[in-house]
């Protein structure tokens, strides 16, 4: 439910409880992952989706159960191999859902969607089984979780969905040129922090970069460290042309250990920035981490579609894909990779509390 945190607050500060439905498991193949929610509010408005379109349905009739009774619900939902078909899957699979409803009392339940709003480390716990389903509940040292997963018989034998909200990963773009305005637009709409950071204080400004979260007039290599607060989770992206900027803030990303470190330029380009690299101290094992040439080879050459290629490179290191077709594989279309939230089983009879 915290997915929906800044759809769902103005409804409950509006005075209008909401039906949240949470999807807690999912068998065989499903578009959307454990945690994935949707709601329903009084006015028939629905806020988000648990699938492709093929449970949608059944889950709002729910939800409106649940909103006139006030009791919380499960269900499993499923969909044939036709359905799944049209939402582009495999085969044919079910999700089991704990449907629940949220007031505008609901203290508890109203301060973790304000901490997800302002993109906070944010944890709750939803009771999945038994007869507390439905029920929030309070994480005893929920710092320490770093992604959905399902807590075992952790409340009062019942099974516990720990929701969490990791604030987003940051994008940097060094530079303020075409290409960084085209990848500002389309990072933000992947879900990423970007700030933009150049020296031109006339080309780092919002009518250029509306989207952008952070504007920066300065020297990258002097302003990334305070920048980037997740250096692993983060990416930096330098598409400026010259190497008195390129050359030390590609080496401040890689000393700062941030997980993809990219820059554009023609392979020429590339050589010479690698031995500026070494004569500055980097050492080799830094510089095979730079994505240089930046992208993957999409064939496109306009800003839009080099920001997208971009932006496919960085998509595929972080879930650690190839970036090759899907057309070409013969596995599962959702994959699991350790940076994507997942459903992690693990027996815990002390992290709940009330």
């Amino acid at each position: 439910m915290l997915e929906l945190a800044s759809a769902l607050l103005p409804v409950l500060r509006g005075g209008e409880p909401v039906a949240v439905v949470t999807v807690v498991r999912v068998t065989r193949s499903a578009p959307r992952g454990v945690g994935t929610a949707m709601a329903l509010t009084l006015g028939g408005d629905v806020i988000g989706s648990i699938s492709g379109g093929c449970v949608e349905g059944d889950a709002i009739l729910l939800a409106t159960d649940v909103l006139a009774a006030g009791r919380a619900r499960t269900a499993d939902l499923g969909f044939s191999d036709d359905a799944a078909h049209a939402a582009g899957l495999a085969c044919g699979g079910s999700v089991a859902v704990v449907v629940h409803r949220i007031g505008p009392t609901d203290a508890a339940a109203i301060a973790a969607l304000a901490s997800a709003a302002d993109d906070e480390p944010t944890a709750v716990g939803l009771v999945s089984s038994g007869p507390r389903a439905g029920r929030i509940v309070e994480l005893a040292g929920a710092d320490a979780l770093d992604d959905t997963r399902m807590l075992e018989n952790a409340y009062n034998g019942c099974d516990v969905l720990a929701v969490v909200h990791r604030p987003r990963p940051a994008l940097v773009i060094v530079g303020a040129g075409d290409h960084a305005m085209a990848l500002s637009r389309v990072g933000s709409a992947a879900g990423f922090a970007v700030t933009v950071c150049d020296v031109w204080e006339r080309l780092v400004t919002p009518e250029r970069f509306p989207t952008a979260d952070r504007l920066v007039v300065g020297l990258p290599s002097d302003e990334l460290r305070g920048l980037v607060a997740d250096p692993a989770r983060a990416a930096v992206c330098v598409l400026t042309h010259d190497e008195r900027v390129d050359v030390p803030a590609i080496a401040a990303a890689l000393r700062l250990g941030v997980g993809f470190v990219g820059a554009m330029g023609a392979r020429s380009t590339v050589a010479h920035r690698a031995r500026l690299l070494r004569e500055s101290g980097v050492g080799d094992a830094e510089i095979a981490r730079l994505h240089s040439p930046l992208g993957l080879d999409l064939g496109g050459a306009s800003p839009a579609e080099t920001a997208i290629a971009v932006l496919a490179e960085i998509v595929a290191a972080r879930h650690g894909a190839p970036g090759s077709s899907l057309r070409d594989g013969d596995g599962p279309l959702h994959r699991r990779s350790p940076m994507t939230a997942d459903a992690v089983c693990i027996p815990s009879l002390q992290d709940v509390t009330r």
